[in-house]
């Protein structure tokens, strides 16, 4: 069966749940790519991408989402500020976080934009609905 999604991706995606399926048993592939299954307090990445915690955070209200990944990947914004998360990507995307809680209907095409006003002050991860291993953050400040 053929997807509507280019080799490049398709492989992106292969990658990314291999990663995960392998690292949730905490074996030697946990340590070599420097991820770790959802629960085991780390954060996990894709295989050789740097995790959004050991980033500094942009002050920025616009996120771009290109590359399978979120650009910045950590941002920090004042509480009442909208975030516009872009989709620059020929793949689909969304933002997902069960901590805000916020979900972006899926985002096709090179234009569509996803906003969410943060109201509280907090550190909100969320990642793509559509390809899991695509994490950012958002820390709100008072």
């Amino acid at each position: 069966m053929s997807l509507p999604f280019s080799r490049r991706a398709q492989l992106t995606v292969a990658i990314g749940a291999l990663a995960v399926g392998l690292t949730a048993c905490g074996g030697a592939s946990h340590a070599a790519i420097g991820a770790a299954a959802p629960g085991h307090g780390h954060t996990e990445t894709a295989a050789g991408a740097p995790a959004p915690a050991t980033q500094a955070a942009v002050a920025t209200s616009a996120v771009t989402i290109d590359n399978f990944s979120f650009m910045p990947a950590a941002i920090t914004v004042k509480a009442g500020t909208t975030v516009t998360w872009t989709n620059k990507d020929e793949e689909p995307h969304s933002v997902v976080s069960s901590q805000e809680p916020m979900r972006s209907p899926t985002l096709a095409g090179t234009t569509n934009t996803f906003s969410h006003t943060f109201t509280r002050p907090g550190t909100y991860a969320y990642n793509c609905g559509i390809h899991p291993f695509m994490h950012g953050t958002v820390e709100v400040t008072a």
